[in-house]
């Protein structure tokens, strides 16, 4: 079975910031991945939950920083490269010496940058997905790029992105963390409980954070790059367009129109094609080449969705 190569594969994977995957079992109805118990529980637990675990600045920043280096290393340092498609605060895990690791690689795909990928089956949690991906189901490396960039955030207001995202009235931390940036206000970004923090660290997790989270995956750095950033080895530059983002409800909008999503859901498959573009004027309108980012939503709602500087 492909699944369990893939399994197999992966679990082969290591490092300090990965979750280690032991082996799964397929005998059952649903397949069950067994990794290894971390004591101290999931990221999103400690941030917005009310578990015992008092995160202070630094500890938030070194858990940032292992985040960024364990993402690199699937992007960039293992020999297979492996895009994980569903990094949230929720599958990161906590070690006993509060160390994160990244967990839950049940929708990690091995990736070949040398093909376009477009999966017919978006999976992954709103609020995380970047919006070529979600939109369109076109998938690289740059998807967790930009849910990385949403954790950072997390970890800086300790404030979960996912919060009554039903709710039509919700503000979006994308939204918040604009406007104070834009104003000269970043740091009142920052979660109230941290009565101490440095001020130039946490202002750099914002800045590499917005970078991760522009709308056109060109734009977004690559992991090595955010790694750097965080470092403070590279600049993470002041000039950044304001970070794009989806909701469920301009999705669901879409999808009334005929989105990538509802025409495509209930298949599993992922279509990997070198990359060709299409083409054509109207009539009924033409199936998405994988190279091909036209919207299959309205132009205009995709526009305003992913067009950088919204």
């Amino acid at each position: 079975m492909q699944f369990a190569a893939e399994i197999e594969t992966i679990s082969r994977v290591q490092h300090r910031n990965l979750v280690r995957l032991y082996g799964c079992c397929l005998e059952s109805k649903t397949p069950l991945l067994v990794y290894e118990y971390l004591e101290n529980g999931s990221l999103d637990h400690a941030l917005f939950g009310k578990g015992s675990l008092n995160l202070d600045w630094p500890t938030r920043f070194e858990i940032c920083l292992g985040v960024a280096r364990g993402i690199a290393y699937l992007h960039e340092e293992s020999t297979i490269r492996i895009v994980h498609r569903d990094i949230k605060a929720s599958n990161v895990l906590i070690d006993a010496d509060l160390n994160p690791k990244i967990s839950d690689f049940g929708l990690a795909k091995l990736y070949d940058d040398k093909k376009t990928h477009v999966i017919t089956n978006v999976a992954g949690t709103f609020g995380y997905l970047a919006p070529e991906y979600a939109m369109r189901g076109h998938m690289t490396e740059k998807v967790d790029v930009f849910a990385f960039g949403v954790v950072a955030l997390e970890i800086v207001a300790g404030e979960s992105n996912y919060q009554n995202a039903l709710d039509e009235g919700t503000t979006y931390i994308f939204e918040r963390v604009w406007e104070l940036y834009e104003n000269g206000r970043p740091l009142e970004f920052v979660d109230p409980k941290l009565t101490e923090y440095d001020a130039y660290e946490v202002l750099r997790v914002i800045r590499v954070a917005l970078h991760c989270t522009q709308g056109s995956p060109h734009k977004r750095p690559s992991m090595s790059r955010v790694v750097a950033m965080l470092n403070g080895d590279a600049d993470a530059a002041e000039d950044v367009a304001k970070p794009s983002y989806i909701t469920e409800w301009q999705v669901m909008a879409a999808d009334v129109s005929g989105s990538f999503a509802s025409s495509h859901v209930g298949s599993s498959s992922t279509q990997t094609q070198p990359t060709s573009s299409s083409g054509g004027h109207g009539g009924a309108q033409a199936s998405p080449e994988p190279g091909d980012l036209t919207p299959a939503v309205p132009s205009p709602l995709y526009t305003s969705i992913i067009e950088e500087g919204r």
